[in-house]
Formats: structure tokens, C-alpha cells, sequence
């Protein structure tokens, strides 16, 4: 009986990763490589806009917007068909951006104009642009969709933009070069990446007051090459994961704590990250390796490198 459970289980679990497929953006390339979850290889590449770099899906998975950032366009993906099936008006050099819950605003951090674009992805029509600070690039909106944040890299600032008018409110000083932000899940705090500054910085919401700055040192690595930039946070509450750019880490995190927990060594320039659905895995796209690493999250370990195109950027993974 035992045996039959065993085998059971191992059969749904490689049901679930046939269904599971990573796509990841090569900035080098013009392309996005498709990885099997089950096999770990990559099954198909795509062409695409010029420099692709962020991707976010819609709310139902069947819609992958890409930021073409020097084709200056999001382009939308069927993800059954594989096929562009729009461009979007992004803005000049769109780079990163953020959903809103109501799965149709589209907010887009435009680098070289110190805006932030907001689209309705409906009728593909700009509902207007808001001035940010000086090299604008994260971009996050909270989970009950009354917040857009975005990261101003020159600046140093996190903007609070109020999405009922679609105005900024407010401002925070963070450290230097922040360049990624994200919402835990109950919304209740603001988690920011500053590339240069080497920190994390943990907000509350609420109040928009600093709770936390998190410094990184890792044995072996010259504090110049800890440069924070993507943060995924689980779910569960349990952990946040921070890659650490040229120190070649991920930075695994107690998000209750804020305890520093472990350092996992991955590929060259490690960029971006995103979970697979159940959340039992973590990829990380790592630049200059040219590569993904591919972390189980029970475990901490990493268990597989899968080489991709020339510079992978971003990464988002599919049911």
C-alpha cells in the first residue's frame, strides 16, 4: 500500500510539471526560451520585440505581456497559441512594470522620461502619464489595487501613486539605485531593492514608515558586488528571496524576522525570479551565464541550471 502511494503521488507531481512551462525573457536575443518543468530543457524559442526584459501574465494565465523596451511597446502573447496578438502604447523604453487587480490597468515605468505610463489593456489606450523621479524602473501595485508604487533609480524614491486618480501622493527616500518592489501578499508591507545602496528596504504600508533595512554579506564576495534587485516573496509568509545581481546569490530570508537565513550560489548576474505555481520551486534568470537556476524552496537548495539565450531578464511560469 505504501508502495502504491508513492507511486501515486510521483505521478501526480509529473502530471502537474507536464503542465507547468517557464518562460523567460533573453535580452541579447530578442526572444523568450520556453523551459519544461518536468525535463528541465528548454522545448521552444520565441521571437520577439527588441530587448525584451519584463514579463507579467494576466490574472488568468492566458495572456503574457512583454516590455519590449527598445521596440518602445508591451507586446500581449496568447500564451495557447504562442502568438502576439497586440501591442500596447507603452511609453519610450518601457522596462518593468505591474498589473492592476482589476486585471485592465497596466502601469509602465518609462526609463528615459521620468514617467510612469497607465494603459487600459482593453481598448489599448493610454489613461495617462505621471511624473516620477529620475529613471524610473520597479513597478508594483498592492494586492487591493489602491497603490502603484514605482522605484526612481537616480532619485532614490519610491513613488506612491493613488490609483483611484491616478496621481502621486507621496514620495520615500530609500538608499541608492532602487530598482525593485514588491507587495507581500496580505498587502501589508512594501519590500524595495536598492542595486547600488546594497540594502532591502521593508515599509509599511499603513503608515509608509521604514520598518526594516536589510544589509547582505556573504564569505568570499566584495561588498561592491551585493547588488539587490529582483525579491519574490512566498506566499505562505514564510520566506522572501532577493537576488543579489554580481555576488551570484540568492538571499533566502524569514519574511516574519526579517532573519537572514541562508545565501544560495546560482549563475552569473542574477536578475530576476519568479515561482512556479505551487510554489514548490524558485527560477532565477542569471545574466551574464546566461542561464536559469532552478531552487526548491522546501529544501533550499538548488538543483538544476538551464541554459537559455544571451541575457535573460525576466521569468514568469505558466500552470
Amino acid at each position: 500500500m505504501r508502495r502504491t502511494l508513492l507511486s501515486c503521488a510521483l505521478l501526480l507531481a509529473a502530471g502537474h510539471a507536464v503542465a507547468s512551462t517557464a518562460w523567460v525573457s533573453n535580452e541579447k536575443d530578442n526572444s523568450l526560451s520556453l523551459i519544461d518543468m518536468q525535463t528541465l530543457q528548454v522545448t521552444d524559442t520565441l521571437k520577439v520585440g527588441q530587448r525584451p526584459r519584463g514579463l507579467l501574465l494576466s490574472h488568468d494565465k492566458k495572456l503574457l505581456y512583454i516590455c519590449a523596451s527598445d521596440s518602445d511597446r508591451v507586446q500581449v502573447m496568447d500564451v495557447a497559441t504562442r502568438k502576439i496578438i497586440k501591442e500596447l502604447p507603452s511609453g519610450k523604453d518601457p522596462e518593468q512594470f505591474a498589473l492592476h487587480p482589476n486585471d485592465r490597468w497596466l502601469y509602465v515605468s518609462n526609463e528615459d522620461d521620468a514617467l510612469v505610463t497607465v494603459i487600459d489593456t482593453e481598448t489599448s489606450k493610454v489613461l495617462g502619464q505621471i511624473n516620477v523621479g529620475v529613471e524610473p524602473e520597479g513597478m508594483a501595485v498592492s494586492p487591493d489595487g489602491k497603490w502603484a508604487v514605482n522605484t526612481s533609480e537616480t532619485t532614490n524614491m519610491l513613488h506612491w501613486i493613488d490609483t483611484s486618480t491616478q496621481t502621486l501622493v507621496d514620495s520615500t527616500l530609500v538608499d541608492q539605485r532602487p530598482r525593485f518592489v514588491e507587495f507581500n501578499h496580505d498587502g501589508s508591507q512594501l519590500w524595495a531593492s536598492a542595486e547600488i545602496g546594497g540594502t532591502v528596504t521593508i515599509l509599511d504600508v499603513a503608515s509608509r514608515a521604514i520598518l526594516k533595512t536589510l544589509t547582505f554579506k556573504i564569505k568570499g564576495v566584495h561588498p561592491d558586488k551585493v547588488q539587490p534587485v529582483g525579491i519574490k516573496l512566498s506566499s505562505d509568509g514564510k520566506y522572501a528571496f532577493v537576488a543579489l545581481g554580481p555576488a551570484n546569490h540568492v538571499a533566502v530570508i524569514d519574511a516574519k524576522t526579517f532573519e537572514i537565513l541562508d545565501y544560495l550560489l546560482v549563475g552569473r548576474r542574477v536578475w530576476q525570479m519568479a515561482f512556479t505555481p505551487d510554489e514548490k520551486q524558485l527560477l532565477a534568470t542569471n545574466g551574464v551565464s546566461g542561464d536559469v537556476s532552478v531552487i526548491d524552496v522546501d529544501s533550499l537548495k538548488v538543483l538544476k541550471s538551464v541554459k537559455v539565450g544571451r541575457y535573460p531578464w525576466g521569468v514568469v511560469v505558466t500552470p
